[in-house]
């Protein structure tokens, strides 16, 4: 059974930097991504990114801070997020995209200013 476990959020100020982590267990897939979601708000896409590392996309909101990236040998999923802004604060999930695997239980990212 596909699993995911993410890591590295926490609380930083505005302008500051995070990395975050997912491992997947389970089995890969083509595309991967990181999601994440508010109190009340519907789970978003913040980035995806393909089997071999070379076509990725991301949000408008995002675009230039954040990085994806994955090892395929380690089935790992990263989130370079630089520049922080407090609208940033959520919870963060990774999951194949579409988003077809179960949920883990994410990693919360509070920005403060």
């Amino acid at each position: 059974q596909v699993q995911h476990v993410e890591s590295g959020g926490g609380l930083v100020q505005a302008g500051g930097s995070l990395r975050l982590s997912c491992a997947r267990s389970g089995g890969a897939t083509y595309f991967m991504g990181w999601f994440r979601q508010t109190p009340g708000n519907e789970r978003e896409l913040v980035a995806n990114i393909n089997y071999m590392g070379d076509v990725t996309h991301y949000t408008d909101a995002v675009k230039g801070r954040f990085t994806i990236s994955r090892d395929n040998a380690k089935n790992y999923v990263y989130l370079q997020m630089n520049s922080l802004k407090p609208d940033d604060t959520a919870v963060y999930y990774c999951n194949s995209f579409p988003p077809e695997d179960p949920w883990g239980q994410g990693t919360q990212v509070t920005v403060s200013t």
